[in-house]
């Protein structure tokens, strides 16, 4: 029989550990809470820091006395922006590059995720070494020019569609989901049903799949909408430019009209044309991306998802 004595020290002792225990959780929670404040400040005060300069006074940002507030609000930037015809077709050429753009993505990486993922097709094991060769070694800028040449793509709307159609990154985060979250018992079931490779991939594996394909898609539609570097190589018609190529002009036409101004006797009006040119400068980023900060609501439950996968097994 243990003593009432020895019952209650063990009592003691164990309430003592238990106190020990939730102070060091709250304190745990504690700096996990500031660390978790502390990083959303950093990333979202730059972004909150755009949006209030792009219609304060310039001069009053460069200054330093827009920190929390705008202050001097005009909405020039955005009038100067919009008020130029080329934006409007600029923001439907990038809208039909990255809605058919994304399309043509899916309808390749999909399936090619899917044939790689299955055990039986053993030429995997060879295909897939070649799509990870692509990853670090490529034939360079000056031959793909010219292979776009010969295929006659240059200068039209499908070397913005069909460029990069694969993303050897997405296409091997699609191929793990299908392997890890895909069970073979549903493939040997539907096999029973007479279920071909076609039909069990449209209706058993793409419905299951709704977060990892909305991850890449995601994923490919910004690549698409952020693209510069093609366009500007690969497209000379103005009425053929994206929305990031038209932005960049108009961002260029503004610094040079202030650039010019800013000499000679026009020293004043240099400064108040640089003034609102540093203006446009924040106006240009917030029109190129609030269509997408628009978008990712909507598909943030499936990016969370998506995000996780290969995280937990089982």
């Amino acid at each position: 029989m243990v003593p009432a004595k020895t019952k209650s020290s063990a009592s003691k002792h164990k309430h003592v550990a238990d106190s020990g225990g939730g102070i060091a959780d709250r304190l745990y929670r504690i700096l996990v809470i500031v660390i978790s404040i502390f990083t959303f400040v950093v990333i979202a005060y730059p972004l909150y820091f755009i949006i209030i300069a792009s219609f304060s006074n310039s001069t009053m940002v460069n200054q330093g006395q827009v920190i929390f507030f705008p202050k001097g609000i005009n909405f020039y930037g955005y009038e100067k922006i919009f008020a130029d015809t080329r934006i409007w077709q600029g923001y439907l050429n990038t809208i039909i590059y990255t809605v058919f753009g994304t399309l043509l993505n899916l309808a390749v990486t999909i399936p090619a995720a899917y044939s790689l993922s299955r055990r039986e097709f053993r030429a995997r094991k060879i295909i897939m070494p070649l799509f990870v060769f692509t990853m670090y070694f490529s034939g360079g800028m000056i031959p793909t020019y010219l292979l776009f040449r010969d295929l006659q793509l240059l200068n039209t709307p499908w070397i913005m569609i069909i460029n990069g159609a694969v993303s050897v990154y997405n296409l091997i985060i699609t191929r793990t989901f299908f392997e890890s979250s895909i069970p073979d018992e549903l493939h040997e079931a539907a096999l029973l049903d007479g279920c071909s490779h076609f039909r069990y991939l449209a209706s058993v594996v793409t419905p299951l799949s709704k977060a990892v394909i909305s991850v890449i898609a995601l994923y490919y539609a910004v690549g698409h909408w952020n693209d510069f570097f093609n366009p500007l190589l690969y497209l000379n018609s103005d009425h053929l430019q994206p929305l990031q190529i038209v932005l960049r002009n108009i961002l260029l036409s503004n610094q040079a009209f202030a650039g010019g101004a800013g000499s000679g006797a026009g020293a004043g009006a240099g400064s108040y044309a640089q003034q609102y040119a540093d203006q446009i400068k924040f106006a240009v980023i917030i029109v190129s991306t609030v269509p997408l900060l628009i978008i990712y609501p909507f598909i943030q439950k499936y990016f969370e998802k998506g995000v996780m996968i290969g995280a937990v097994k089982g």
